[in-house]
């Protein structure tokens, strides 16, 4: 049996930007619980962790140096996924958590298996569809910045 501590609710997705550095190009959502945005100590720790596990050079061995980080701010705990895409449909995922009381302190999970709850994973949707649009299947080619600049912002 099933018990769950709250109904679902809908969460604001929100653009918090491109994150840029070292030939990067990350799409930055912010995904709150009770609350529009996340905290500014989180997308700062988010930032740092980012910058922890994207492999230089940016674009090479396979990379194109563009990807899309979420950040949700959530009842118990932080989350912070960081993915960039490589060898034209692969996505690199990696998962970094925290307490709620104590966002500045992600800890990467990433082999433990944990991947997304479902508030991430609508933006990790949005995310597969703008780069089959945008690159895979775009009759003028692969456009970089097409994709970088399709964002999903709304209440999901």
């Amino acid at each position: 049996m099933i018990h769950l501590s709250e109904p679902y609710a809908p969460r604001p997705i929100r653009s918090l930007g491109l994150l840029e550095g070292d030939g990067w190009r990350l799409k930055t959502y912010g995904i709150a619980y009770r609350r529009d945005t996340p905290r500014p100590d989180l997308v700062g720790a988010a930032c740092d962790a980012a910058a922890r596990v994207l492999p230089l050079p940016a674009a090479g061995d396979g990379r194109y140096g563009v990807g899309f980080m979420g950040v949700h701010d959530g009842r118990g705990h932080c989350f912070v996924f960081v993915d960039w895409w490589a060898s034209e449909n692969e996505l690199h995922h990696h998962v970094f958590v925290s307490p709620a009381h104590n966002p500045d302190e992600l800890a990467e999970v990433t082999s433990t298996g944990l991947s997304a709850c479902v508030w991430d994973l609508a933006v990790m949707a949005f995310e597969r569809d703008a780069w089959v649009e945008c690159v895979l299947a775009n009759p003028a080619g692969p456009d970089l910045d097409a994709y970088l600049s399709r964002r999903l912002t709304g209440e999901v």
